[in-house]
């Protein structure tokens, strides 16, 4: 059996949510036990910088929050490389070398990139690192020969210009250098999580999410203000499901779906008022946030450990880069004193 290496990330632009934990770390905790597989997970400091040059410490400062949120959700560093981006030289060479591959206008045409520059009211000043942005990926990825790459379903056009860029080198120096990473996406309707407002997916930016280390009193006031039907104002007025964010998070994290199915019902007749169904859903998410939290703060006792950890990875990732990087040049030519 061929083995399957696995390159996921985040970005440590703030401590992570709910939305992270459903689209993404539950799944590295159950990918990492797999047989005949090797995951990377990696912060993507340099990425974070190329909209952040300006306010570096916010960068810094979130590097190692992001690290206690991976172990706090049970990523554990004896079966899984988590490294720092910024630690490994080897990507951004392996960067240069890709951007002789890549037109300017094939980047502007990216529908991720043009969506993240509508949102980011660049302008005219846009920053060159945050339009190479899918050159930098197509490095991270291959740099450590991934088989597959979990994203969401917006990333999808970011994986498929690395598949461009592969299939490129591969063809021009005539040599299967480089692995041709297969995208991974989620299940149908599982890829984001809502926003506590219901505007969009839960996001940083938006604030409006609820965070792995929120405080239990955090965690019931966002709840409480959790965007549910306008129009059902008194507790015998019918009420709409769809669009609903508690019935939302209910569909995700209850796990008696005949219950909530009985509530929808309920709420859909008239009856049934919106604090007692976020009183529920507060008692699931203690219940599942407690534990975490429990782990993040033991963990969060000792940061020289973890950044002990994050060092000795990041070496592990370098010199696998290394070696990566080794062979792109032999296939270029340009390993002139070897």
């Amino acid at each position: 059996m061929t083995k399957k290496i696995i390159l996921t990330g985040d970005r440590p632009t703030g401590k992570l949510h709910l939305g992270h934990y459903v689209g993404s770390l539950q799944n590295r905790v159950k990918l990492q036990d797999e047989k005949d597989t090797e995951m990377f997970i990696m912060i993507a400091d340099q990425q974070a910088l190329t909209d952040n040059a300006d306010n570096p410490k916010k960068i810094i400062e979130n590097v190692t929050e992001v690290a206690l949120d991976y172990l706090a959700v049970g990523i554990d560093p004896s079966k899984t490389t988590i490294f720092i981006q910024s630690q490994i030289p080897q990507l951004a060479e392996l960067t240069m070398y890709y951007m002789n591959l890549v037109s300017l206008a094939r980047l502007q045409r990216n529908p991720t990139v043009k969506q993240e520059l509508s949102s980011k009211n660049f302008g005219e000043s846009v920053p060159t690192g945050f339009l190479t942005y899918p050159i930098s990926q197509a490095a991270d990825i291959t740099a450590f020969a991934a088989t597959h790459v979990p994203v969401g379903e917006d990333q999808k056009p970011m994986l498929e210009q690395t598949r461009e860029i592969v299939r490129d080198f591969n063809r021009i120096y005539n040599k299967e250098v480089l692995v041709l990473p297969e995208i991974v996406l989620p299940p149908k309707n599982q890829g984001r999580l809502m926003g506590i407002d219901g505007n969009g997916k839960m996001s940083k930016s938006l604030n409006n999410g609820i965070y792995l280390a929120d405080s239990p009193e955090e965690i019931k006031a966002k709840i409480m203000k959790m965007y549910t039907d306008p129009n059902h104002i008194r507790v015998e007025d019918p009420g709409q499901v769809e669009g609903n964010v508690v019935f939302t998070y209910l569909d995700i994290f209850d796990a008696n779906k005949e219950e909530v199915a009985a509530l929808k019902e309920d709420y859909t007749r008239g009856g049934l008022g919106d604090v007692k169904l976020k009183l529920r859903l507060n008692d699931i998410m203690q219940d599942l946030l407690a534990p975490i939290r429990k782990r993040r703060e033991e963990f969060a006792k000792d940061r020289d450990l973890v950044y002990k950890m994050l060092q000795e990875a990041s070496q592990k990732a370098e010199k696998i880069a290394a070696k990566t990087l080794e062979e792109v040049k032999d296939a270029m030519g340009i390993n002139y004193f070897k």
